[in-house]
């Protein structure tokens, strides 16, 4: 295999197949390589950990056909130090060459017949607005769970809803609703359970791109945005009732400019000092209050003007998590919806009801 390229294209290509590669102990040993195979001016990078596989294809100047799996932190690296912006590429056995101007340098390959075969995508494809998928994964997947003990909660659902697309995530904390309306992507009572870490590389990827593709196999979804294709594979199980944790009524409704509560959340919880330290909003006709209180640090207190329906309350909240729900909200006001100090709280857009975002309090003497 022998190729010529720009520094920065191969670079960019390396950085978007290497964020699939295994980190982790106990994979194959060639699963930390990305696989460049090259077909005329065509040239292919791939990185996989067999749970995730981002393949990504730029055009080269070919000038030898083959296969190699290049070592991918140690290729990116160097490609990316290189001074010059013309990049050359041979392979000669199990050695790749690496040269740009006057710097040239030798890399040790890994075994390329032991790179494992990958799942073809599915057939049938649907085109989606990138734009507004990219902003319901931006609000959505940060609610999912990190917790790799819970498998389940590590995933977005996405399911038919209303002749549209709807995306769901919780960590048990906090829940996430957006829908897309006239986003048609599943039947009709279908749903699907996407890893969020593959929707992360995804969101990373959309960039400015218009369209995005996508491709659901039974096993398996695949994205594809320009030469770029995200395969992940689908988690299996049961998405937890989320329905039900959403209250039916509330009596009690905050109304608030969104841009001076998230402020001032920022401002307060820098007195939560300890951990699981929640930030208090004390919601009257007067207006909100907020509270942050650690002992023998100091405490933080900031009124706010906004309009409020219902009985007094106060209401406990973890401030990172009210602070995330704050900053995805769209619109210049939102509503916070309470019924009590112990039950969840909804916030939603003033003015749009295609996302929804739920918290838990937290408990307070």
């Amino acid at each position: 295999m022998k190729f010529r390229c720009e520094r920065d294209h191969l670079v960019e290509a390396l950085s978007a197949a290497g964020r699939a590669v295994a980190n982790r102990g106990g994979a194959l040993p060639v699963l930390a390589g990305v696989r460049a195979e090259l077909t005329g001016n065509r040239l292919k990078l791939t990185g996989s950990d067999l749970e995730l596989t981002i393949a990504v294809e730029l055009e080269v100047a070919g000038e030898r056909d083959g296969v190699a799996v290049l070592p991918s932190k140690i290729a990116s690296d160097l490609v990316r130090s290189l001074g010059d912006p013309r990049v050359e590429l041979a392979v000669d056995g199990d050695e790749a060459s690496i040269t740009a101007g006057r710097f040239e340098s030798s890399l040790r390959l890994l075994p390329a017949d032991e790179f494992p075969r990958l799942a073809m995508p599915a057939d049938d494809a649907v085109t989606l607005t990138a734009k507004d998928f990219a902003a319901a994964l931006h609000q959505v997947v940060p609610a999912a769970s990190a917790d790799d003990a819970r498998p389940i909660l590590t995933g977005v659902l996405m399911a038919a809803e209303e002749g549209g697309l709807r995306l769901v995530a919780t960590d048990s904390y906090r829940l996430a609703v957006r829908d897309l309306p006239g986003t048609t992507v599943l039947r009709e009572g279908q749903s699907v359970l996407v890893p969020s870490r593959a929707l992360k590389e995804l969101e990373r990827l959309l960039g400015d791109a218009e369209e995005i593709t996508l491709r659901l196999g039974e096993r398996e979804a695949t994205f594809e945005v320009g030469g770029i294709r995200l395969t992940t594979r689908l988690i299996e199980g049961e998405f937890p009732n989320y329905r039900g944790l959403i209250p039916a009524s509330h009596p009690n409704r905050l109304t608030v400019g969104r841009e001076a509560l998230a402020e001032a959340v920022r401002r307060v919880k820098l007195m939560a000092r300890e951990p699981n330290t929640p930030v208090r909003l004390a919601m009257s006709a007067d207006g909100l209050e907020l509270v942050a209180i650690t002992q023998d640090v100091g405490q933080a207190h900031e009124q706010l003007d906004a309009t409020y329906s219902g009985e007094e309350l106060t209401v406990a909240f973890n401030p990172d998590y009210l602070l995330s729900g704050v900053d995805v909200t769209p619109g210049d006001e939102i509503t916070l919806d309470t019924v009590d100090a112990q039950k969840p709280a909804v916030i939603r857009s003033a003015g749009a009801q295609e996302f929804l975002y739920l918290l838990m309090p937290v408990r307070v003497s």
